[in-house]
């Protein structure tokens, strides 16, 4: 989905209507604590934001330094939009971790590639963060017996290392495979890489 936070309804619509020539899902917000407010109510995992600078009442700043106070930065990509920019704002806001700046007027085209793009790696750190909270679940031991398994040894050569039987490598080795979510060792290492 993409978050479009400008005051301006006609923006709101344009960019709507740019983001379901692609189409991409859009949900326009008159302000930015509209769009916060929102927020609590939504899975932003796959999402991208279309935020405006200047806007009355929250401005777009205030909104990114909420969003990274929450910490939803970079699950939740932001892309600046603004027609009062100047080059220090833009610097200071990528460096904090904005996924781009874009001054209006500005190139339908490249402006909706990099939301493309924007969403794509939204999608890939929420991936990231569903792994990494399975990862979580594992005990101790489990974990000893995951980074044997990665190593590539088998079974028995595990239950040699750990000082337990094979029968309690296979037993870990099931949970390990259904907290991940895996059926070989081969999909576990893909997912882990």
């Amino acid at each position: 989905m993409l978050h479009i936070v400008d005051d301006e309804e006609v923006i709101r619509d344009s960019l709507a209507w740019l983001a379901q020539s692609r189409c991409l899902p859009a949900r326009g917000y008159a302000g930015g604590q509209e769009f916060l407010d929102a927020l609590q109510d939504l899975d932003v995992s796959g999402d991208c934001v279309l935020l405006d600078v200047r806007m009355p009442g929250m401005n777009g700043i205030a909104v990114f330094d909420d969003l990274i106070r929450r910490g939803l930065l970079p699950r939740l990509p932001v892309i600046f939009l603004t027609g009062h920019g100047d080059v220090p704002m833009a610097v200071d806001s990528l460096k904090r971790g904005a996924f781009d700046f874009f001054e209006k007027p500005f190139n339908d085209n490249q402006l909706m590639d990099r939301v493309e793009e924007a969403l794509a790696a939204s999608r890939k750190a929420a991936a990231s963060a569903g792994v990494q909270a399975r990862l979580a679940t594992l005990s101790a031991r489990e974990r000893e017996v995951l980074d044997l398994i990665l190593a590539g040894m088998m079974n028995k050569v595990v239950a040699d290392k750990l000082g337990i039987s094979m029968r309690t490598v296979e037993v870990h080795r099931a949970h390990i495979f259904d907290k991940m979510q895996v059926k070989t060792a081969v999909e576990l290492a893909g997912l882990l890489k």
